[in-house]
């Protein structure tokens, strides 16, 4: 009996990892390119490309492997994913399937997910225990590792609240409590978003004063990466002016010169100065002390000074409050 070749079962979505994913949609009416019918291991993932919930039900009952694997490695579960099909997903789960296979590109269900941004896939996969593969600044020797690096095992997030909204989260690190910035899945496939987290560290490794918030380290060896800073309870400036209005002037000189120490030690940065680029009010936080820190340097930069040349728009924020900020 003549002995069938593994079929590539050639969807819509190829792997995350493949080093072509232009290929064209196959025609999905479960025969091969003879005009034979498949077996019935590959119309699992057919019908896994097609959403066919209870179709998936009748082949798993009839004894199907849940996990079988086409001839590049790939599983019903690689093919869900990557179409964001969370229905699917959740029933090959429940029947038994692995929750991070690799291709032979080496990508997982996961890897593929986050790819294609499927964000409710990617959520239901870490559910179930699936691990991102590395994260972008993941080095191979550990004496590579960042002096920085905090083991992520060592943050407790339960009961945490929301500090910020969409930004830092309240947590514990060896017994105190921390501001929590975490970088989102999509961070992961997104080269300028992992250059910025890159640069935002170079920037807080640098900070050393009394007007600035502390910087105490970062998650970069996993997923997802996460900056650590010092949490201060009082809220920022903004809360605390709407909700005391019109402040002393002694207050205000305080105030003033807690902000100006701040912004002229981030300035006299050496050797490049370091400008903020979002100076608001929101982003000045009050310590247990009732003292000013500058704080957020998601957007800052590291200035080189031409004297050749004036400053242009593209190189701030255009912010008037911000634009004082580069001819102080």
């Amino acid at each position: 009996m003549e002995t069938k070749v593994p079929v590539r079962t050639t969807l819509l979505k190829q792997s995350s990892l493949a080093p072509d994913r232009e290929r064209k949609e196959a025609e999905l009416n479960g025969l091969d390119d003879d005009g034979e019918e498949i077996k019935p291991e590959f119309r699992l993932m057919y019908l896994a490309n097609e959403r066919d919930v209870e179709g998936i039900k009748e082949l798993l009952d009839s004894g199907i492997d849940v996990n079988f694997r086409d001839i590049d490695n790939r599983t019903a579960l690689h093919v869900a994913a990557c179409q964001g099909f969370t229905e699917v997903v959740s029933l090959l789960l429940e029947r038994g399937a692995d929750v991070d296979p690799k291709d032979r590109w080496g990508s997982t269900p996961l890897g593929d997910a986050i790819y294609y941004k499927n964000h409710e896939v990617i959520k239901l996969l870490e559910k179930h225990g699936a691990k991102p593969l590395m994260a972008p600044m993941h080095v191979k020797h550990a004496r590579e590792v960042p002096e920085y690096e905090i083991d992520p095992h060592e943050l407790d997030f339960t009961n945490s609240v929301e500090i910020t909204k969409g930004t830092f989260i309240l947590g514990f690190w060896r017994g105190i409590q921390v501001a929590v910035k975490k970088l989102g899945e999509e961070v992961i496939s997104d080269d300028d978003r992992v250059r910025a987290f890159r640069d935002e560290l170079a920037l807080l490794q640098k900070i050393r004063h009394p007007n600035v918030v502390q910087f105490l380290g970062a998650v970069t060896q996993s997923s997802p990466m996460m900056i650590v800073t010092e949490y201060l309870p009082k809220g920022d400036l903004r809360a605390f002016l709407k909700r005391k209005g019109a402040l002393k002037p002694s207050t205000a000189v305080r105030f003033a010169l807690d902000i100006a120490r701040g912004m002229n030690y981030l300035h006299e940065n050496k050797p490049v100065p370091i400008i903020h680029r979002d100076l608001e009010p929101s982003n000045i936080l009050r310590d247990d002390s009732g003292n000013l820190k500058v704080a957020d340097f998601g957007v800052s930069k590291l200035l080189t000074v031409k004297e050749d040349r004036p400053l242009t728009c593209q190189e701030t924020s255009c912010k008037c409050c911000c634009l004082s900020e580069y001819f102080i």
